[in-house]
């Protein structure tokens, strides 16, 4: 009987973990488990971040971009974040709304309430019945589900900061810059320990290496690394990482990663990929074909 007793909390555990409909804490075992595989390098898993969300099926930045791309079973979702007339912080790349939505205007002279009488468009600059979300509203959408990296977001720490703690989704969120270590420190202060806080480095010259060696003496859990052509840069640093640190590569266009792209690695998957992932050690992918890669590291059993 003792045996019992003591298996009935375990297993009440683990249901209250795969019991979606119930239970919201299957979806935080999720956000957890790819969290700690990010900041604890325990293992040779890519993770996958879908830039932009997923933007090929529908608008990016969307709510339906997002959740089309956790469905996909994506690690980690891009977003971009503007900030409205009134301070709010809304879901968009570009600082105007005219390229993606069907109005006009500089998004910092608009209010929330106007810019959410327009609608999105798609990848073919079609209308949709989708609207701009508000950054809260991704952030419920994502809570425990999903990492978020909010682009352009360190303009607002002071605003963003408050909803996290709100929403519950402060251990969500990756955000990413080009200043060094002293600056960040200063600048940031006390957030940049409560969020993931990335650097961003060029991988081009001897210069670059410096600078990614002073990241380094903050710990980072990860560092973005974008390289022209020659990846001898890049070698060095991932030396230098060692175990302690994952380094992060975009593939959304050639100038990022030494010409291993989508577009190209879709035709030879293997040639791109897996040179990114096997020769240079890479083991964060940020791609705008988050299924192609998704299916590729599954069939490699590198997810």
């Amino acid at each position: 009987m003792r045996f019992y007793l003591i298996l009935l909390p375990i297993l009440f555990v683990s249901m209250s973990c795969t019991r979606g409909n119930e239970d919201s804490r299957e979806t935080f075992c999720r956000s957890e488990q790819i969290r700690n595989c990010l900041i604890g390098n325990a293992d040779s898993r890519v993770l996958v971040a879908s830039h932009r969300a997923h933007w090929r099926d529908y608008p990016e930045n969307s709510l339906e971009a997002i959740e089309s791309a956790i469905q996909l079973g994506v690690d980690i979702v891009e977003i971009d974040l503007q900030c409205t007339k009134d301070s709010q912080l809304i879901v968009m790349h570009d600082s105007r709304i005219d390229r993606t939505t069907t109005g006009k205007g500089k998004i910092s002279e608009m209010s929330l309430d106007s810019i959410r009488t327009f609608r999105l468009k798609n990848a073919c600059a079609i209308r949709t019945p989708y609207i701009i979300p508000t950054l809260r509203e991704v952030l419920l959408l994502c809570k425990g589900r999903v990492l978020l990296n909010l682009d352009k977001a360190d303009r607002y720490f002071d605003l963003i900061m408050p909803l996290l703690e709100e929403t519950g989704t402060t251990s969500q969120i990756i955000m990413k810059g080009r200043r060094n270590a002293d600056d960040v420190r200063k600048l940031y202060g006390d957030y940049i320990n409560k969020v993931i806080y990335m650097p961003i480095v060029d991988a081009n010259d001897s210069s670059d290496v410096m600078l990614f060696a002073d990241h380094l003496r903050s710990h980072p859990y990860a560092v973005e690394v974008c390289y022209r052509d020659d990846d001898q840069y890049v070698k060095e640093m991932r030396k230098m990482a060692g175990d302690s640190t994952l380094l992060w590569v975009n593939t959304l266009w050639d100038t990022l990663c030494g010409g291993h792209e989508d577009d190209k690695a879709y035709k030879n998957p293997d040639a791109h990929y897996g040179y990114l992932v096997d020769s240079l050690g890479f083991r964060i992918i940020q791609t705008d074909r988050p299924a192609f890669l998704i299916d590729w590291l599954d069939k490699h059993n590198k997810r």
